[in-house]
C-alpha cells in the first residue's frame, strides 16, 4: 500500500506554550508532504488549530524546579489516560515535544505499546544529571538536537540523535547579517529596553517584580528610557499587568519576542529558549533565572555540571553574555551591569556582531521539515 493511500496516526504530547507552537508548525510540515495523517494528542491551541485532535489541553500547565509538584497528580492521571488510549488505539508514531520529566513517562508508555517514539528537542542531560540518560535510551528511538553540540553527545552515548537546527528561527531569513545593530546614532538617556519575563506560572511569580525592580532603576538613570513588555500569551500579558509596581511605565505586546528584540537596545530576558530569538536579532541582553536559594544549595549546584547555563553562553562556550542563574535576592548586581553595558555603546556594537555569529548556523536550514522528514522515514519503516 503507498503512503498516499495509506492513513497514519501520529500521537504528539506537547505540555508547554513553546511546544504547542513547535508542533503545530510540525503538523503543518508534515500536511505538506501530501501524506494522510491523523493527528492526536496533548497540546494547545496551535495545535488544535493546525488539525490535532486534543485529548487535553496542556500548554498552560507546565511548571519548572519546585513548583512542578502542584502538577504531579494532574499529569499522572493524564499519563494513565494516554497509556489506556495507546492500549485501546492504534497508533504508528509518538511525537513527545520539550518537558522531558513529563514526557519520559508518556514515552515508556508507548514504548510498553509497541509504538516507536521521536522526541522533539533534546533535553538537556549534558548541563546536570547526566545519569538521567539511562532512561531516554530505553524509550527513545530518535532525538532531534536543537543545539549543534548535543548531536555528537547524545551519539556517544547510545542514543540516535540529529542536529535540526532550532524551531525559533525557521520563519526568520537565512541571512541574519542585517540585524547586527551598529549603535553609531545611539543615545543612552533614550534606550530602549524590552523585558521578557517568560511564558511559565511560575517565571512571572519569581521574577517580573525584580525585573520590575531593575527597569525601575534604568528609568531612574535614563528617564526617556522605553519599556516593552512581551508576554506569551493575552492571557500571561494580564497576568503581567495585575503584578504591575506602581510607577512603571510600559508598553505590552505579545508573543514578538524577535521583533521586539530588532526594535530594542537592549533586553533582560527570563533564561530559556527566548534568549535565542533575542541573540538572533542582535540584541544585547542579560539573562536572569530565579531558584529557591534552599533548593539550588542543598541539591542544584551539586547536580549542575556545566559552568555555562544559558542557551547563549553554551552556543558561544564562553560567558558571552551575563547571566545570573539562579538569581536570588539582590537585583544591585543585575542593575550594575545593565548600566555598565548601556553606558558602552561600541561594546553593545561588538557583541551584536557576536550574537549574530553563534545564532548564524541556526537559521541555516528549516527546522520543522527536518523533524517531519525524520517523522515520515520513521512511519515508512513501520508500515
Amino acid at each position: 500500500m503507498t503512503d498516499e493511500a495509506k492513513e497514519y496516526r501520529i500521537f504528539i504530547s506537547a505540555a508547554e506554550q513553546s511546544g504547542d507552537t513547535h508542533c503545530a508548525h510540525l503538523i503543518a510540515a508534515i500536511q505538506e508532504r501530501n501524506i494522510s495523517v491523523e493527528f492526536v494528542g496533548t497540546g494547545g491551541p496551535k495545535m488544535e488549530a493546525a488539525g490535532c485532535r486534543l485529548l487535553a489541553s496542556t500548554a498552560d500547565q507546565a511548571a519548572m524546579t519546585y513548583n512542578a509538584f502542584a502538577e504531579v497528580a494532574t499529569y499522572w492521571k493524564l499519563v494513565r489516560r494516554i497509556r489506556d488510549y495507546f492500549q485501546k488505539n492504534r497508533v504508528d508514531l509518538v511525537v513527545l515535544c520539550d518537558s522531558h520529566a513529563y514526557n519520559i513517562h508518556v514515552a515508556k508508555a508507548a514504548r510498553k505499546a509497541g509504538i516507536p517514539t521521536l522526541f522533539y528537542v533534546a533535553p538537556q542531560y549534558w548541563a546536570w544529571a547526566e545519569w538521567r540518560i539511562r532512561k531516554l535510551r530505553r524509550c527513545c528511538d530518535r532525538l532531534c538536537c536543537i543545539l549543534p553540540f548535543e548531536e555528537q553527545w547524545f551519539t556517544e552515548r547510545g542514543i540516535h540523535a540529529t542536529f535540526v537546527s532550532n524551531p525559533l528561527l525557521d520563519d526568520v531569513s537565512t541571512d541574519l547579517s542585517p540585524c547586527v545593530k551598529d549603535y553609531a546614532d545611539f543615545d543612552p538617556r533614550r534606550v530602549k529596553v524590552a523585558l521578557i519575563p517568560g511564558s511559565r506560572k511560575a517565571e512571572i511569580e519569581t521574577l517580573w517584580q525584580p525585573m520590575q525592580q531593575i527597569a525601575l532603576a534604568l528609568k531612574r538613570r535614563y528617564p526617556e528610557a522605553e519599556l516593552t513588555v512581551v508576554a506569551a500569551s493575552q492571557k500571561r500579558e494580564e497576568a503581567l499587568r495585575k503584578a504591575q509596581l506602581p510607577g512603571l511605565a510600559c508598553r505590552y505586546t505579545v508573543d514578538s519576542v524577535r521583533d521586539t528584540a530588532l526594535q530594542s537596545d537592549f533586553a533582560l530576558v527570563t533564561s530559556g529558549s527566548a534568549t535565542l530569538e533575542v541573540a538572533s536579532a542582535g540584541c544585547p541582553l542579560i539573562v536572569m533565572y530565579q531558584m529557591s536559594r534552599i533548593l539550588w544549595h542543598g541539591v542544584g549546584r551539586w547536580l549542575v555540571k556545566s559552568k555555562l547555563l544559558s542557551l547563549v553562553n553554551l552556543l558561544a562556550g564562553r560567558h558571552l553574555v551575563p547571566e545570573f542563574m539562579p538569581y536570588f535576592s539582590s537585583v544591585d548586581p543585575i542593575i550594575a551591569k545593565a548600566i555598565e553595558m548601556i553606558d558602552a555603546p561600541q561594546a553593545l556594537a561588538r557583541l551584536s556582531q557576536e550574537l549574530i555569529g553563534i545564532t548564524q548556523p541556526l537559521a541555516a536550514k528549516r527546522t520543522r521539515d527536518e523533524v517531519a522528514s525524520i517523522a515520515l522515514e520513521m512511519l515508512r519503516s513501520r508500515a
